[in-house]
């Protein structure tokens, strides 16, 4: 435990919106969005030297909050449930009524830097607002929440945000825009463009059964409450990347095919299945949470705000994963990646509309699930044996 004391909690709403910009007031959800309805808040950290006290550090935070939730609306506003009682399915969309985020300023004035980068942390919980928040409870709480930690040489900026609204790109471009603000004081930016994908002839809101958007009231078989697992830490220096890319690619003919964070992917999930005690024969998946934003035809906006993500899934047994090398594997992600394709994309979207089911926030056994990728603009978190950060500044929970 670490001792953090809370000085404030508070609500920051955006800036009044007098200059008669055309916003959208309702955000209807997609099939990608509905179906992080049961997931956790995802939560990432960043850290900072200490500032000047003559910076006014936590009211110049929130007035350029302010500023930038102005021009980032959806992440002000709450989620809406109806209940459709014709055929017993309910229907979600955004309210884009700028309710506010959570603003949280505490002081862990006993802590340093160095002792919140250490492997053996087991206090992170501690610098993050929404620890345990489901998505669908947006309904009630902010969409969007921040705790500013100041520490005896530093600061924290720990985040969650709800998963229906938006995905890491679109995170990481407001935080861009919050920068500017804070650091600059300019105010005029681009109208936000929202994603506005959806499935052509298909009506929404999307229509859900209410067995799908309440709790489960216990794991299924085969998997593994999130709540269980170990969390690690450790970390990958350029040097340790390029030796590993070029490694993978010279196993498998050195083309140059597999890309960095590949050949560190493919890496990670050969060394947990080495020391998984795993038969050979049974089977395994990397589940890799990917940006579909240019994937699909026409592609979409590649700055546009929402959640466009899907779930690529390569599946192998343990044997050969731990008889073939590193190029093996890092080269059975790529294809993966390289198959998620415009029309696998809509063939998913299509069949969930048919069917909808929305997995627990639960990790399936023998799977290694990865989101938060750098190549969607943040961190690494590797879950079913792993906890970590590419990043070694940007953390994820």
């Amino acid at each position: 435990m670490v001792d953090i004391v809370v000085i404030s909690d508070t609500i920051v709403r955006p800036e009044s919106y007098e200059d008669g910009s055309d916003r959208a007031k309702t955000i209807h959800l997609t099939p990608w969005d509905l179906s992080f309805l049961r997931t956790e808040y995802a939560q990432r950290a960043l850290i900072f030297p200490k500032p000047d006290p003559e910076t006014h550090m936590i009211s110049q935070l929130k007035s350029s909050l302010s500023a930038a939730l102005k021009i980032f609306y959806p992440y002000a506003g709450r989620l809406v449930k109806t209940h459709n009682e014709d055929d017993e399915t309910a229907s979600f969309f955004i309210d884009c009524d700028g309710s506010g985020v959570r603003f949280v300023h505490a002081a862990a004035v006993t802590v340093s830097v160095s002792d919140v980068l250490r492997p053996d942390n087991d206090y992170w919980s501690e610098f993050f607002p929404a620890n345990g928040v489901k998505s669908w409870e947006g309904v009630s709480k902010p969409l969007l929440a921040f705790q500013v930690t100041e520490l005896k040489d530093g600061v924290i900026i720990g985040f969650g945000y709800n998963h229906l609204v938006t995905d890491g790109a679109s995170v990481w471009s407001f935080f861009k825009t919050w920068t500017e603000i804070f650091s600059t004081g300019r105010k005029e930016f681009p109208p936000l463009s929202l994603c506005g994908w959806f499935l052509g002839g298909i009506g929404y809101p999307v229509r859900v059964p209410i067995s799908e958007t309440v709790p489960s009231p216990s794991p299924s078989h085969g998997l593994v409450a999130a709540s269980t697992l170990q969390k690690k830490i450790f970390r990958f220096t350029s040097r340790h990347v390029s030796e590993l890319k070029a490694k993978a690619n010279g196993e498998v003919g050195g083309s140059d095919n597999v890309s960095s964070f590949q050949a560190v992917l493919g890496h990670t999930w050969r060394s947990i299945i080495r020391n998984s005690g795993l038969g050979p024969e049974e089977v395994i998946h990397c589940k890799l949470a990917m940006d579909i934003r240019q994937r699909l035809n026409p592609p979409v906006e590649k700055e546009c705000f929402g959640n466009m993500v899907g779930l690529a899934t390569t599946t192998t047994t343990a044997g050969d994963m731990v008889g073939n090398g590193l190029g093996w594997a890092a080269l059975q992600i790529n294809k993966t990646v390289g198959a998620q394709t415009n029309e696998e994309l809509r063939r998913f979207a299509e069949d969930w509309v048919k069917d909808p089911k929305i997995p627990n926030r639960l990790v399936v056994n023998n799977s290694l699930t990865v989101a938060g990728s750098p190549r969607r603009g943040g961190s690494t978190c590797m879950e079913g044996g792993a906890h970590a950060p590419y990043k070694f500044y940007n953390f994820c929970l």
